[in-house]
């Protein structure tokens, strides 16, 4: 079984008993060399890279997107959101589908991240504030930082990343942009 499969058939851990509410289950994901974590109940699955369909005019953080049983689900280059170089494909970089609030309604929009590591369960203990200096994404993109091992990890505040809104304003405003040149 690969990783995706590993990680994808543990997904629908929920905690449940009272002693499980204290611990929160995280997807972990490397992305430009760096360890970051998302709240996996947000997450409805992870697929292998491929078959995007470019869209014009978007943002550059906006790979374009994919058919998915369907519906059509924009994909998100995380490392690009981040304002860092745009994802570099492998053979391990992944899709992870989140389910995105967008007012009353629930959008599937896919995240590219470099490659998934497993699924943590992390103590509320164990998570730090977000830092106010010293990371490289904006502090509102971090929700806190999770000790594992000994280490930090960022614990990511994926609404705050994939808001549809300010996708929205970027993406008009990168199509504005186009039609200037």
């Amino acid at each position: 079984m690969n990783a995706v499969a590993q990680i994808n058939k543990s997904l629908p851990v929920v905690a449940n008993t009272a002693a499980q509410q204290d611990q929160q289950q995280y997807l972990t994901f490397m992305l430009g060399g760096e360890t970051y974590a998302m709240g996996i109940l947000a997450i409805k699955e992870i697929i292998e890279y491929g078959n995007i369909t470019e869209v014009p005019r978007m943002p550059e953080f906006i790979r374009g997107v994919i058919n998915l049983r369907g519906a059509v689900v924009p994909v998100i280059d995380l490392g690009a959101r981040f304002g860092k170089h745009i994802t570099n494909i492998t053979r391990r970089t992944c899709i992870v589908i989140i389910e995105v609030a967008n007012g009353e309604e629930a959008q599937d929009v896919g995240v590219m991240v470099d490659a998934v590591n497993e699924v943590l369960e992390i103590s509320a203990s164990e998570v730090e504030p977000a830092p106010s200096f010293g990371a490289n994404i904006r502090a509102d993109f971090i929700d806190g930082m999770g000790k594992i091992n000994g280490k930090f990890v960022i614990i990511l505040n994926i609404h705050q990343i994939l808001s549809v809104e300010e996708m929205a304003t970027l993406a008009g405003v990168a199509g504005s942009e186009t039609r200037v040149q």
